[in-house]
């Protein structure tokens, strides 16, 4: 029988078919269309953009950490689907008092995709399509590691934003997810989760690579040339990356493994 515990402790029964789901995080949104759940789907927040055009016949309930709860009432949700960085606590427990099962989730290792597959698939009737999910996982995951072990080592530094500029820590599943590829994020602060960096010749002297992120901050080609024009880059690879890619956990994550293996190949 699959453990359909959440990342809180809490223990949920099978929802049955007349499930009513709403999603406050993207990546998971993309994974309920995945897993053919698109029909027990009545809510989302504006920042679920994916898949197109399909999720935009979805009501949105406001942003991540803005849901308007005079419409998540509305929606008459059986269960909310939240996550530890994505959703505020004050806001999940407002949620909780109008009565849906809140199913808590916060990858933090890249399989625990895995197990986010079994959870989502086992509450809501669809352990096949979790388990075709979790086996293409597994299969990417493999071919990037086979090629991970003939890649170099490098140190980056991953910006998420700037004014100010701020980085991951070794405790995201970014870092984590980067790491499969040999790339190991610097800058980590074990107070922050996602802190500042100041930028210095000492610490550029140190990275092999410099990633701007496409979110939360979307990086352009032209704030790379801003900053190597303001900093002293010497050696150092700057280099856009698909944020989705790297950061989105749920079924987005087995493309992301391709991505992340085609794009650390291509850097030597």
């Amino acid at each position: 029988m699959t453990d359909l515990t959440d990342y809180a402790g809490t223990r949920h029964a099978p929802a049955g078919k007349g499930a009513r789901i709403i999603s406050l995080v993207p990546s998971i949104t993309e994974l309920l269309f995945d897993l053919d759940l698109a029909d027990n789907l009545v809510g989302r927040t504006h920042y679920c953009i994916h898949p197109k055009p399909a999720v935009d016949e979805v009501p949105s309930v406001g942003g991540t950490k803005k849901v308007v709860l005079d419409r998540v009432k509305d929606l008459a949700p059986t269960h909310v689907i939240v996550n530890v960085d994505e959703n505020t606590k004050e806001q999940v427990d407002a949620i909780a008092g109008l009565g849906p099962a809140i199913v808590v989730t916060h990858p933090i290792e890249p399989e625990d995709n895995l197990s986010l597959y079994r959870l989502i698939g086992g509450l809501f009737g669809r352990k096949k399509q979790a388990a075709a999910l979790g086996n293409a996982f597994e299969d990417a995951l493999s071919d990037l590691r086979r090629s991970a072990d003939h890649l170099p080592q490098h140190d980056v530094l991953y910006f998420i934003w700037k004014e100010p500029w701020m980085t991951v820590s070794q405790d995201t599943y970014i870092s984590r997810f980067l790491s499969l590829a040999g790339w190991h994020t610097q800058c980590h602060d074990p107070a922050n989760r996602y802190p500042e960096v100041d930028i210095a010749r000492e610490l550029l002297a140190r990275m092999d690579l410099v990633l701007f992120s496409s979110e939360p901050y979307a990086f352009a080609p032209s704030d790379i040339d801003d900053f190597r024009a303001a900093y002293p880059c010497g050696d150092v690879r700057l280099m856009p990356i698909d944020g989705e890619m790297t950061s989105w956990y749920g079924s987005r994550a087995i493309e992301g493994l391709r991505y992340l293996r085609q794009i650390a190949e291509s850097v030597v």
